[in-house]
């Protein structure tokens, strides 16, 4: 895929150069979003049910919690909220976003054929709506946004993430908006020159995400000696942070837990601790486009007290841990186990180019 990218907004279909990147779409309008992205060279669109579910449930959330970031600040107080039944606007707003996809999608895809595409998927509030009940159950716009994606393999040299712990964990972490995008532009200013992801903590020890990933590490259990279990390591466990310690439930983050569980691995939903870091084997993190990546560095402040007060990352000490350079025998496990569901649960990109619906 070239630079190419696609913006379907408001009934219209854009193209580059008019199209700026994901990251400026975002912080240009308020909503809920998700992102995903084809598979198999374009053949399916990876994990779409998951997806779609967890975008309204996003918007539920901002809808009854937060609405300034559904609807943006301007004009919000002065519109009376009617009271809305969840069935029916979920269901308008579920056929809109199937229906723009079924616009758009083929277009690309079309003109680059084999090439993956990145999909981000927003629901704007708009406020002019509310107050017309014959478009009470159309009050979110649908945006969407695509742009060619090259996977990096997994496991392959230097493809292993690099992270640096430098904030605190995010707001409403429950719902994925799109001003979180810009939020999380202030930590930049702590990210070490090889740090490819930036870590979340509200202590600087208990370690709960990543800015745009779910994070696990791989523990040595205390518990337990070493030995094989029915073909997996019994000594270790699996382990990331709780949804209730304020972290996104990712759709890459619930497919873990369900492997885990299904494998018979030992899984625990704990912060990792960095100051039980000596027990940690493996580290990968998690998202829609790069599924598992596996770490093979951590850096974290020596003194987490007034972090957010310095003004960059020349300004802190740094202490780090190393990892292999290649995934470990657990993360490979989870990984091809994913795998193996996203071509299960990837939805045939085939029926929209002959129907333009889902």
């Amino acid at each position: 895929m070239g630079n190419t990218r696609f913006l379907f907004s408001d009934g219209v279909l854009s193209r580059s150069p008019d199209v700026p990147p994901v990251s400026s779409f975002l912080q240009s309008r308020p909503g809920a979003y998700t992102t995903t992205r084809t598979h198999n060279h374009g053949a399916c669109v990876l994990f779409w049910e998951r997806h779609i579910d967890r975008l309204l449930d996003s918007a539920r959330i901002l809808l009854y919690s937060d609405r300034e970031l559904l609807f943006g600040s301007e004009g919000l107080s002065a519109r009376p909220f009617p009271s809305m039944n969840s069935t029916p606007w979920e269901s308008r707003a579920r056929s809109l976003v199937c229906d723009s996809l079924g616009e758009v999608l083929p277009v690309p895809l079309m003109e680059e054929d084999g090439e993956e595409l990145a999909i981000t998927i927003l629901l704007s509030g708009n406020l002019d709506r509310l107050g017309d009940p014959r478009k009470d159950l159309e009050f979110l716009d649908v945006h969407l946004h695509v742009d060619g994606y090259v996977p990096t393999g997994f496991g392959a040299k230097g493809s292993g993430a690099h992270l640096a712990l430098v904030g605190r964990g995010r707001e409403a972490a429950s719902a994925k908006y799109s001003d979180w995008v810009r939020r999380r532009k202030h930590l930049q200013r702590f990210r070490p020159c090889s740090a490819t992801e930036l870590l979340l903590s509200n202590d600087g020890d208990h370690v709960l995400e990543g800015s745009v990933t779910n994070f696990f590490t791989v523990c040595r259990r205390e518990d337990n000696e070493n030995e094989l279990k029915d073909g997996l390591a019994s000594c270790f466990e699996v382990q990331t942070a709780p949804v209730s310690d304020g972290v996104l439930p990712g759709v890459i983050r619930q497919l873990v837990i369900e492997v885990c569980l299904s494998k018979g691995i030992p899984f625990r939903e704990v912060a990792p601790s960095w100051a039980m870091r000596e027990l940690w084997e493996e580290a990968f993190i998690t998202s829609s486009l790069r599924l598992l990546q596996h770490v093979e560095a951590i850096e974290v402040p020596v003194t987490w007290e007034h972090v957010e007060s310095r003004s960059s990352y020349d300004d802190l000490d740094w202490t780090k841990k190393s990892f292999k350079s290649h995934p470990g025998m657990i993360t490979t496990m989870i990984q091809a186990e994913i795998m193996k569901r996203a071509s299960l649960e990837g939805y045939p990109v085939s029926l929209l180019r002959k129907t333009r619906i889902i």
